[in-house]
């Protein structure tokens, strides 16, 4: 979709502070905000795991896919059947001064962003998300079930952040961590999709400061390890040092060049394998019994054993066959055993050699040029309202007797397969809304939109009324929960929202009367 739109005539220019009408009373409208990250420390650490590694976790998030088709979606011709009777309102945006610009493009709000956070898969994903207008100028607007975890019935999700404007790993006016949300009692505790919207407060947002430390000459050791001595020979510069390895992962049979015969092999040397230990320690210990003094060499030729008669003083006190460790095949070097015959018993011990691959390390010490090291702190860029600017509210209004810009970043295919967004720009949708339901998600109040949008990543996207060009501001009258596939075409034609009463507004107003400060 473009992301410019030919607009005829001049585009008004005055968003002020409208009477807000008061709603009617609901007392468990707004239930007790759910927290998202209390403390400052626990709000740099969220923000920390973002930024970590250049943003890897904000690039590697990918659009959250929970819940994202509405279905059955009926059109209706009436307004919601649950909507509140009192009069519409509006609650007015930061753009309250009069502009007389005229405009001919859609230019796209600083307002919307991507809210990022990690799903009950353990990984990260993104929603839409938009900045609203409040007394403390740190609220944000998305989808419930962006704020809420659905999945799993826990209460929120975790290191939940807003980035406005995000565009492949950067962040322009920085990261807002949340503190605490809220939503419509409804939603908290039946997931009722006709109240499926969130408020978040957020902390002023952070950006990575950056320092580094000088480089310089360091003498740094370097080992390499060759299979034959006539490599590590050639390989050794001046100065260098070659020692003998021995690789004791591979066991060779006598005889073989390049190998060493190791003498008092333990248990653990033999098997080579650990999972083989107890097998092997069997084999060695009937071999030992079955030699006789003396050396012999086993069948395979890459291990043998020698045999010596011992007094009864260095068999020990012990009475039957033992190793001199008794658990331990690291150390396990030395079996005793004794062979019960007429008259005095004999005591013998047997010790065993084997045979293993040898290669050649070559060590040698350089100077080298390292780069200094880099240490990353956070820095306050101030409060969200002050970089971006907010949107207004508009609740109780008649549907469609004005059409609305929904913004968002849709990602992903449509259900015959044409992949359509990618999730990277902000696109942007335009209509009037009508009334819909989708039954299977308690949802029988809602609003919808002719729009294209997929559903990933558009979750959450801003409906904005009266949306002015001149100064990218409007008022907030939805936000997308779903999309659906009205005609069963294999496309997505329709985006639906909660319908905005005074019930929302009581939600918006619990929100934003709450500070929430710095982290740094």
């Amino acid at each position: 979709m473009k992301r410019t739109l030919a607009l005829g005539g001049a585009v008004a220019g005055m968003l002020a502070y409208a009477a807000v009408a008061a709603p009617a009373a609901t007392a468990k409208s707004a239930p007790a905000p759910k927290t998202l990250a209390q403390t400052n420390f626990a709000a740099k650490q969220v923000a920390a795991f973002w930024f970590a590694e250049r943003a890897a976790n904000l690039q590697k998030a990918t659009p959250y896919g929970v819940e994202t088709i509405l279905k059955p979606t009926k059109h209706q011709s009436t307004v919601p059947s649950g909507a509140a009777t009192t009069k519409p309102g509006l609650v007015g945006s930061s753009g309250d001064k009069k502009s007389t610009a005229t405009a001919k493009n859609v230019n796209l709000p600083r307002t919307v962003g991507k809210v990022f956070f990690i799903g009950a898969d353990g990984k990260p994903h993104w929603c839409t998300g938009t900045a609203l207008q409040g007394r403390y100028k740190n609220l944000v607007a998305t989808a419930g079930h962006c704020v809420f975890d659905i999945k799993r019935n826990k209460a929120t999700l975790d290191k939940w952040v807003f980035v406005p404007g995000y565009y492949k790993g950067k962040t322009p006016w920085g990261i807002y961590v949340g503190k605490t949300a809220y939503t419509h009692y409804d939603f908290s505790v039946y997931e009722d999709y006709d109240r499926n919207y969130a408020f978040v407060t957020v902390y002023n947002g952070v950006q990575v400061d950056v320092t580094k430390e000088k480089g310089g000459r360091k003498l740094v050791t370097k080992e390499k390890v060759f299979e034959t001595y006539s490599q590590a020979r050639r390989a050794a510069k001046r100065g260098a040092k070659i020692e003998k390895v021995i690789d004791y992962t591979t066991k060779v049979r006598r005889g073989t060049p390049g190998s060493i015969k190791v003498e008092n092999a333990s248990v653990a040397q033999i098997a080579v394998d650990p999972a083989t230990i107890n097998t092997a320690r069997k084999t060695l210990e009937d071999f030992a019994k079955g030699a006789g003094v003396g050396s012999k060499l086993y069948d395979d030729s890459t291990w043998g054993v020698k045999v010596e008669e011992v007094s009864k003083r260095e068999f020990g006190w012990i009475h039957r066959d033992h190793w001199n460790h008794p658990s331990d095949a690291t150390k396990q070097t030395a079996f005793y055993f004794k062979k019960d015959q007429p008259g005095p018993d004999k005591y013998y011990k047997a010790t065993f050699w084997a045979y293993f691959d040898v290669d050649y390390k070559v060590t040698v010490k350089e100077w080298e040029y390292q780069k200094g090291e880099v240490s990353v702190a956070l820095k306050d860029v101030g409060r969200l309202g002050d970089n971006v600017g907010g949107q207004g509210l508009a609740y109780n209004q008649k549907l469609g007797a004005q059409p609305v810009f929904v913004f968002g970043y849709p990602s992903g295919s449509h259900p015959d397969g044409n992949f359509a967004f990618t999730g990277q720009t902000l696109k942007w949708s335009y209509g009037k809304p009508f009334a819909a339901q989708a039954p299977a998600q308690k949802a029988e109040n809602l609003q919808g939109i002719k729009s294209a949008f997929t559903g990933e990543g558009a979750l959450g996207s801003a409906w904005l009324l009266k949306y002015s060009n001149a100064t990218r501001l409007g008022y907030l009258n939805g936000v997308t929960i779903g999309v659906a596939d009205t005609d069963g075409n294999g496309r997505y034609d329709t985006s639906l929202s909660p319908y905005f009463d005074g019930e929302t507004l009581q939600v918006y107003q619990a929100a934003e009367k709450n500070w929430s400060g710095k982290i740094v």
